[in-house]
């Protein structure tokens, strides 16, 4: 089936449209081809060392080796059998090879110049003679290095690499040149004339942003092609042979989305036990970070009934590509192929990944599943060596760093020199240094060079050489990390990282429950062979290192032994607020309960907003990054995505990538890219109600009015209705003004802009003040003589008679001035859930 992955404001599901294959690739090639029917002008398929012609299930013939060897300038040996016989779903293009000695070419006529696919075939078979799985190889055209030291090492399966060429002459010569010692192979060869106007000649540049030109003369190498939200899709089905893979295996978040078919009931939104999913749907793909790629959107608008109902947002390795895309007005109808082409910049290419993101614009008419994507292309650029494998060109010339033994290499090489030994008189005093540290202080290796600048972060991996200079050195007093543990210290708190005291996983590595000296810990260890989720491990450790508040998670110490990255929290024993809220078997809290965990929490991201010159921005405001200790007192948590405010006063905002978590996610900040701390303001409104209603903030399993819990809220609560949808474990214990008061806050946190919320001080005072309303009322309703020192008695909870009228052991911390940090608690940790890598 043809596919179509969708993501909506409130479901996300993947349409699957028709029962035929043939309709996706067909509007994809329409969208990209005049015609969706295209007859060759060249067209030339070789099954190499084939002593007879091969017809394939698409009905494709590749010629014999006989048929084809006026093509061929060689005398070299043709394997034309193998043993043992391949596995019955092997290509027949496996079972034979030609095997070249030395230096061999395929010349073939071209008789109309432009793009041409080739397409080559790699399977090392067994051979009584020659070991294929050794064969080391370069294969170029006249022009262009398309694979340089190559081998095949797996015997399983076949490897296939697919270019588009721009010819321009009336001859292409194709050719195998052994590297020393080793032989080539090839098993099978495709040189096929591609539409013209496949592609056009400009792109979308991303970093930075413009236009790309003169995308004619390059070459590419197809990456990654895949069929989005369909199966696989073979050239028996596509009119250009091509191959389209199914994109499950790249997405980042597979289980937020669900199959949903035209002439079916839809599915709704997976619930994939993950606390955080991204709101953007992402495909994620590993790439060579050293060239540039050419990436091509299809796109087909087959959900929606009417012309400008869906609008949505496309980030490419989180840089915004198009912004409110309306396939409608750009194609001037439905169910209309369109694709977009954007061209990525080596330079803006980390940890040697491409990320494609879509998500759905705020547009007010927008009423549908409201983002889509029906294919993608990834495609290699070549470099300016001609070659899409390394620096090496046609001709065998390194591009690359230049030889020989010009004046200016001797002036380098002199200035060198003159390096080496200042930095070996440096290494000296540095080794005379060490030879004094105080006794039982132990050699490490470090992750220091990591942190030297926190500003400029780049993770050393495993296999990185660690810098002389200690951790600590550089922590102190500038970052402010606490004890430095030893590995062997945490490696018995863990029980030697024991899988079963894991309460954390993500893409930096994993979280574990630790008991050190009788004190629980929460070790949060990284991964130094993955970059997923460091540049969020990255941030929370220079923010972690500057902040210190007691509605703050703060740091406990860290271990830099042994190449590792490990930082230590405090444990927070109750863990997420969510978790007390539903979702689980603990027991409900009270009102009171609630509304002090919201003031702590509130006290937080005040102090976040108002503590530092710039101001810090949370951008992930939810119940899961909101922890309790053992006395149910709240620290803010997870600051992975959090970003500086305004460096300047003339500067209102922050222009950054949409990120943030679904149902949260402050609606202006996702139509302009611009993040402002009144974005904080609308996620925490959401928590709010989430807090009053004990419910998700996105529960797609209710009537569709009822999805949303911030418009539902908001609704009920002009209707006057919001007593209906309050938690029922809470809906008769709050008094009339406390509840006016709260959900007025929350209302106000809600505006649609941001200039309309209050700021975070102005929140805190109305919860102080709801809390004093709920006091005041259950003084009188227990103690009819009551008076106001009583009512500021239980506001305090600081006395036995507050204790003896509740059990709560939350205390209230309402006398803390926000900005005093002298009274701060060192703990709270990356708790359980909140690890996913972004």
């Amino acid at each position: 089936m043809g596919g179509v992955r969708c993501i909506g404001s409130l479901l996300l599901v993947i349409y699957l449209i028709l029962p035929s294959s043939t309709y996706f690739i067909n509007v994809v090639l329409a969208a990209s081809s005049s015609s969706s029917s295209f007859t060759p002008s060249d067209n030339y398929l070789i099954n190499c060392g084939s002593p007879d012609n091969t017809i394939l299930d698409d009905g494709r013939t590749f010629k014999s080796d006989p048929q084809s060897a006026s093509y061929l300038s060689t005398d070299e040996d043709i394997l034309t059998s193998i043993s043992p016989p391949p596995p019955s779903s092997s290509s027949p293009l496996s079972l034979t090879a030609r095997i070249f000695h030395r230096e061999s070419m395929y010349r073939f006529p071209i008789i109309k110049p432009g793009r041409h696919w080739i397409r080559l075939y790699f399977y090392p078979l067994p051979h009584p003679s020659y070991n294929l799985t050794s064969a080391t190889f370069t294969v170029t055209t006249d022009d262009i290095v398309l694979l340089h030291g190559f081998s095949v090492k797996d015997t399983t399966q076949m490897v296939f690499k697919e270019y588009l060429i721009n010819i321009t002459s009336d001859k292409l010569t194709l050719k195998f040149s052994p590297m020393k010692k080793s032989i080539a192979y090839i098993n099978a060869i495709e040189l096929v004339s591609a539409p013209q106007d496949l592609f056009s000649d400009s792109a979308s540049a991303i970093s930075p942003a413009g236009v790309f030109n003169n995308l004619n003369i390059y070459a590419l190498e197809v990456a990654y092609r895949l069929n989005v939200g369909g199966p696989l899709v073979t050239p028996k089905n596509d009119t250009l042979s091509r191959t389209w893979l199914t994109d499950g295996n790249f997405m980042v978040f597979p289980q937020s989305a669900k199959t949903y078919s035209v002439y079916a009931t839809a599915d709704q939104m997976a619930d994939s036990g993950v606390s955080d999913p991204n709101f953007n749907l992402t495909w994620k793909m590993s790439v060579d970070p050293s060239f540039s790629y050419l990436i091509r959107l299809h796109f087909c608008d087959i959900v929606s009934k009417g012309l400008n109902e869906l609008y949505f947002n496309i980030y490419i390795n989180e840089m915004i590509g198009a912004s409110s895309l309306d396939l409608s007005t750009l194609t001037s109808g439905l169910a209309i192929p369109y694709y977009k082409d954007f061209v990525l910049n080596a330079s803006a290419i980390s940890n040697g990944s491409v990320i494609i993101q879509v998500g759905p614009s705020s547009n007010i008419q927008s009423s549908l599943p409201n983002a889509i994507l029906n294919g993608l292309e990834v495609m290699k650029l070549s470099n300016s060596a001609g070659s899409l494998d390394g620096l090496f060109s046609s001709d065998g010339t390194y591009k690359g760093a230049k030889h020989g033994h010009s004046v200016a290499m001797r002036i380098a090489a002199g200035f060198g020199l003159a390096l080496g030994a200042t930095a070996l008189l440096l290494l000296l005093t540095r080794i005379i240094g060490w030879k004094k540290r105080p006794n039982g202080y132990e050699k490490q290796k470090t992750f220091s060079s990591w942190l030297l600048n926190t500003s400029q972060c780049s993770f050393m991996s495993s296999k990185s050489k660690s810098t002389s200079t200690t951790f600590s050195s550089i922590i102190n007093p500038g970052l402010n990390l606490g004890r430095a543990f030893t590995f062997s210290e945490l490696r018995v708190a863990t029980k030697n990282f024991d899988e079963k005291e894991v309460v954390g996983v993500g893409g930096f590595g994993k979280v574990y429950l630790g008991e050190l000296e009788g004190m629980k810990l929460a070790i949060k260890r990284g991964n130094p062979s993955s970059s997923q989720g460091i540049n969020e491990f990255q941030t929370e450790i220079q923010l972690l290192s500057k902040l210190r508040h007691r509605h703050l998670v703060s740091l406990i110490g860290y271990c830099d032994e042994q190449s590792e990255m490990i930082l230590v929290y405090e444990y927070m024993a109750n863990g997420p607020f969510r978790d007390h809220l539903y979702g689980s078997s603990l027991p409900p809290l009270s009102w009171r309960q609630r509304l002090e965990i919201c003031i702590g929490a509130a006290r937080g991201l005040h102090y976040l907003h108002t503590g530092s010159t710039q101001g810090i921005i949370h951008r992930d405001v939810k119940t899961t990054n909101i922890l309790l200790d053992e006395n149910f007192v709240s620290k803010v948590s997870d600051f992975g995505l959090s970003k500086m405010g305004p460096d300047s006063l003339d500067q209102t905002h922050v222009s950054t990538a949409v990120k943030g978590s679904f149902g949260y996610l402050d609606p202006e900040y996702f139509r302009r890219q611009q993040l402002t701390e009144k974005s904080d303001v609308y996620s925490f409104g959401v928590v709010l109600f989430e807090v009053l209603c004990a419910r998700p903030a996105l529960d797609p399993a209710l009537p569709r009015e009822q999805v949303n819990l911030a418009e539902w809220a908001k609704q009920q609560n002009a209707k006057g209705s919001i007593l209906k949808i309050i938690d029922p474990h809470i809906g008769g214990t709050i008094s009339k003004d406390s509840l006016m008061k709260y959900v007025e806050a929350a209302e106000k946190c809600l505006a649609e802009y941001g200039v309309d919320r209050p700021s975070m001080g102005d929140v805190l005072w109305n919860l102080e003040y709801a809390l004093q309303l709920h006091g005041a009322a259950s003084s009188t309703s227990t103690n009819t003589n009551a008076n106001a020192d009583n009512d500021e008695v239980i506001i305090n909870n600081g006395d036995d008679d507050a204790k003896n009228k509740s059990k709560e052991t939350v205390k209230d911390e309402m006398i803390v001035d926000i900005s005093d940090d002298s009274g701060v608690v060192v703990g709270s940790p990356m708790f359980l859930g909140n690890f996913q890598g972004r």
